[in-house]
C-alpha cells in the first residue's frame, strides 16, 4: 500500500475532501449511536453535517468521473466498446466491495434474527431507491446506486447523442451535464406538486433526498466542475479563492436563511425540493477549484491519503456493519457516561481495523488487478 499512498498523481486536496467526507460522516454516526434520542442543538449540527459529508463524496466523484470522461472524448473514445471498457474498470472499484458487504449485511440478518426485508432482489441490481424510498436494511446503500446510475447514464446519453448528432465534443458533454441536472431538478419539482397534503410520519430525508431520480444532478454537479477544470484551466486556478469564498458565502447563507426561518425539510418541501439541494452542490462545486490546485504535502499527507483511500470501505463497514452491531448487543442508554465513550473508542476501532482489512485484503488485491496490464490487455482486446 505504501506505493499508493505515495503515488504522485494523486491530488493531495482531493484527499482532504474524501477524508473531510468520510470524518464527517464518521462524527454523525458516533451521535446517533451515542445520543440517539437527542434534541441539543450541537448533535444536530454534528448529524447535519454528515450529510454534507455524502454531498461531498457526490460532487468529488463527479469530478473525478467526469474528467475520466473528457478524456475519453478528447482521446476520440466514444464508441461503446470504449464506454463499456470505462464501466468495467469503475465497476471493478465499486462492485465487489459492494456485494461483499450487502452478503455480510444479509448474513447479519440471520446471527441477529432480523426480519428479511421485502423485496431484498432490488439491492443487487441497485434498485431499492431508485423512484422510492428503500427499507431500513444497508441503509447506506442509498447514495451508491445514485453513483453508479449516475456512471451508466452519462457515457450513455454521450453514446447516444453522438450517434444523433453525429459528433461527440466538449459541448455534447456540457449538454449531457446541464440535461441530467435539468432533469432532475425537474423531477423534484413534480415531487413537490404531487405533494397536497404531507403524510403522516412523513420523511423529506427518505422519500427525496436518499432516490436516485431526485438526486442524480449532485453527482454531475462535479462534471460541471470537471468541464470547467479542463477547458478553462487558467481561470479554474486563477479564481480558486474567490471561489472558494463564493462557495463558502453561499454555504453559510443558505443554512443561516434556513436557520433564522426555522425551515424544516419535511414541512416546508419546496424550499428544500426545489432549491435547497441544489444550492448545496453549488457551494461545494466552487470549493474545488482551491482543493484540486491543493498539492502540497507535509506531517499530514500520510493519514490524510490513508483515510482517503479507505473511506469506500470505511464507508460500507462503520454503519450495517459496525454500529448496527453494537446496538444490537448493548444497551446504550443504560450506560455510564464513561462506558459509552468505550463504546465510542470502540465502535472507532473497530471501524478502522475493518476498514483496513477491507482494504488490504480485499479492495487493494482488486484495484492493483485492474491497472494492471493483464487487465488492460482483457479489456482492449
Amino acid at each position: 500500500m505504501k506505493s499508493i499512498t505515495a503515488n504522485k498523481q494523486r491530488i493531495f486536496g482531493l484527499d482532504v475532501v474524501r477524508a473531510l467526507a468520510i470524518l464527517l460522516i464518521l462524527c454523525s454516526h458516533s451521535t446517533i449511536l451515542i445520543f440517539p434520542e437527542s434534541e441539543s442543538i450541537l448533535i444536530k449540527t454534528i448529524q447535519f453535517f454528515g450529510t454534507i459529508g455524502v454531498d461531498l463524496f457526490f460532487v468529488l466523484s463527479g469530478f473525478l468521473i467526469g474528467g475520466i470522461l473528457i478524456k475519453h472524448i478528447e482521446n476520440k473514445q466514444t464508441s461503446f466498446k470504449h464506454f463499456t471498457e470505462f464501466w468495467m474498470r469503475r465497476w471493478l472499484r465499486t462492485l465487489p466491495n459492494y456485494y461483499l458487504i450487502l452478503l455480510i449485511n444479509i448474513g447479519l440478518l440471520f446471527v441477529f434474527n432480523t426480519q428479511i426485508p421485502k423485496q431484498l432482489y432490488k439491492y443487487f441490481f441497485f434498485l431499492q431507491n431508485f423512484s422510492n424510498k428503500q427499507s431500513d436494511f444497508f441503509t447506506e446503500s442509498w447514495s451508491l446506486t445514485i453513483e453508479e446510475f449516475a456512471y451508466l447514464i452519462g457515457p450513455i446519453l454521450l453514446f447516444l447523442l453522438g450517434l444523433i448528432f453525429k459528433k461527440s465534443g466538449k459541448w455534447l458533454f456540457l449538454g449531457v451535464t446541464l440535461l441530467v441536472i435539468s432533469s432532475a431538478i425537474f423531477y423534484r419539482f413534480i415531487f413537490d406538486v404531487s405533494i397536497t397534503t404531507i403524510p403522516h410520519q412523513f420523511s423529506w430525508s427518505k422519500s427525496l433526498r436518499k432516490v436516485v431520480v431526485y438526486r442524480l444532478d449532485s453527482v454531475y454537479y462535479g462534471f460541471l466542475a470537471a468541464f470547467i477544470a479542463f477547458y478553462y484551466t487558467s481561470a479554474w486556478k486563477r479564481y480558486k479563492w474567490l471561489s472558494f469564498g463564493l462557495g463558502v458565502v453561499l454555504f453559510v447563507g443558505v443554512h443561516v436563511y434556513i436557520f433564522i426561518k426555522s425551515l424544516d425539510p419535511d414541512h416546508f418541501l419546496f424550499f428544500f425540493n426545489v432549491y435547497y439541494l441544489s444550492a448545496v452542490s453549488i457551494s461545494i462545486l466552487l470549493t474545488f477549484p482551491l482543493f484540486s490546485n491543493w498539492r502540497s504535502s507535509g506531517i499530514l499527507q500520510k493519514p490524510i491519503t490513508t483515510i482517503s483511500l479507505w473511506s469506500y470501505s470505511i464507508y460500507l463497514v462503520n454503519y450495517s456493519i459496525v454500529l448496527l452491531s453494537i446496538q444490537h448487543c448493548v444497551a446504550i442508554s443504560d450506560l455510564t457516561t464513561l462506558t459509552k465513550l468505550g463504546v465510542l473508542v470502540g465502535y472507532w476501532s473497530a471501524t478502522f481495523v475493518l476498514s483496513y482489512l477491507l482494504f488490504s485484503f480485499f479492495e487493494y488485491p482488486i484495484i492493483k488487478f485492474r491497472d494492471s496490464a493483464r487487465f488492460k490487455r482483457w479489456i482492449t482486446s
